[in-house]
């Protein structure tokens, strides 16, 4: 598919409709994406023609549910180019998924003395989860220092790394930020002193094709919502030989091969880390975000969405009284930012007023906002969707927001 903004704007129904009065412009897709119709009618087909539960059902309905199930697993498997289909474990999303990593994988692995390093402009769902297990194995977590602009201080990086370090655990594009981190460099740099590394893909995914194989990353986890897919839907990719060697993450159905009192014996990959009845429904819509996202040329689509961004900074470094809160020379989506005179908050409400979609706050992000000394910011943030009319109607929209500030 060629790249036809106008065209692809007609397939998200809620972006056709008025807020308050106003063309919604929706500048938020950094916590969530819009959904396109295709989406929408797989997770409605699935309900009206195939409802039924996954695997063992004996009738068609089942059959059917888990053709377009494990369809999606096949569908995700080749979106990041992993090697095999067991690879990929259906989650509720990035959190989930490192949450999976850090209860498994860590608990078994992690003993005290050592280290996880984590980046300073981390989500809390790729700090807390390390903070809980550090309680409970002796661990430690190490952050990975920030620069003024932004970016990981990779020198200071070759400083943390030493046999101590067990688990590297990287965001790939700051939520906060906008930062794309150097992840093939920091891999290799893990890898070089025998560290693991999972990497928080939930804002990268969208962007760019990935190919978890050329990057060697050991675990990789995003979610189905920042990519056009369903809420409460994620993947996690593992290494086979990792997952394999890992205990389940939780018990139920589904996960077992054996159970009896005398004990219980493990399914094989993916199921022995799914256990229970599954999103079903948000598998098959994540299976159809995927598959409308390889219907696009992708890099007209990285270069149309490179030059938003590219046309909101340019903008924003001309606007008087804005200052960017984080400028790293390659960042992807996000333009964070805050009004001389304004609380985040209060402008968000006065673009919300104008029909202007944003999020305000500290983004589940409040390690990074303290090395900025600040409690928040002002967070636009862009999908395929958007084009330059958006960022002009944004910077419009500030225009009224400072009449009401002064």
């Amino acid at each position: 598919m060629s790249f036809d903004l106008a065209a692809i704007r007609a397939q998200f129904p809620i972006l056709s409709q008025q807020v308050n009065g106003k063309p919604l412009v929706y500048l938020d897709n950094g916590a969530t994406t819009q959904k396109p119709n295709v989406v929408i009618d797989a997770i409605c087909d699935y309900y009206r023609h195939d409802n039924a539960n996954v695997h063992r059902g004996a009738h068609a309905l089942s059959d059917r549910a888990t053709a377009k199930f494990e369809g999606a697993r096949e569908s995700v498997r080749r979106f990041i180019n992993a090697g095999h289909r067991e690879e990929i474990i259906w989650t509720k999303g990035t959190t989930e998924g490192i949450n999976l990593v850090a209860f498994s994988w860590g608990r078994d692995n992690l003993r005290q003395g050592d280290r996880v390093l984590v980046s300073t402009m981390e989500h809390h769902a790729n700090i807390v989860p390390w903070q809980l297990l550090a309680g409970q194995t002796g661990c430690e977590l190490v952050p990975m220092p920030v620069d003024d602009r932004g970016q990981i201080d990779l020198a200071a990086l070759d400083d943390l790394l030493d046999e101590r370090v067990k688990l590297v655990s990287v965001v790939h594009v700051s939520n906060a930020l906008g930062t794309v981190n150097p992840v093939e460099a920091i891999i290799e740099k893990a890898h070089a002193v025998g560290a693991k590394v999972l990497i928080d893909g939930a804002q990268a995914v969208a962007h760019w094709p990935l190919d978890v194989q050329a990057l060697d990353c050991d675990f990789y986890s995003f979610s189905a919502h920042k990519m056009y897919g369903p809420t409460g839907m994620g993947a996690l990719y593992g290494k086979r030989e990792l997952l394999q060697a890992m205990p389940p993450f939780m018990g139920g159905g589904e996960m077992i091969e054996t159970v009896s009192f005398a004990g219980t014996t493990y399914n094989a990959l993916p199921y022995k880390f799914e256990p229970g009845t599954p999103n079903i429904a948000g598998a098959i819509g994540m299976g159809a975000a995927v598959e409308f996202l390889e219907s696009f040329d992708r890099k007209a689509l990285a270069e149309h969405e490179a030059d938003v961004l590219n046309y909101a900074v340019e903008r924003a470094h001309q606007y008087e009284g804005l200052r960017l809160i984080g400028e790293a020379d390659h960042r992807a989506g996000v333009l964070s930012f805050l009004l001389d005179g304004g609380h985040p908050a209060d402008v968000g409400m006065l673009l919300d007023q104008q029909g202007i979609a944003v999020r305000t706050g500290n983004h589940c992000a409040m390690p990074i906002m303290q090395r900025y000394g600040i409690t928040g910011t002002v967070r636009a943030s862009f999908a395929l969707y958007n084009g330059r009319d958006d960022v002009d109607a944004l910077f419009a929209g500030l225009d009224k927001v400072k009449t009401f500030l002064l």
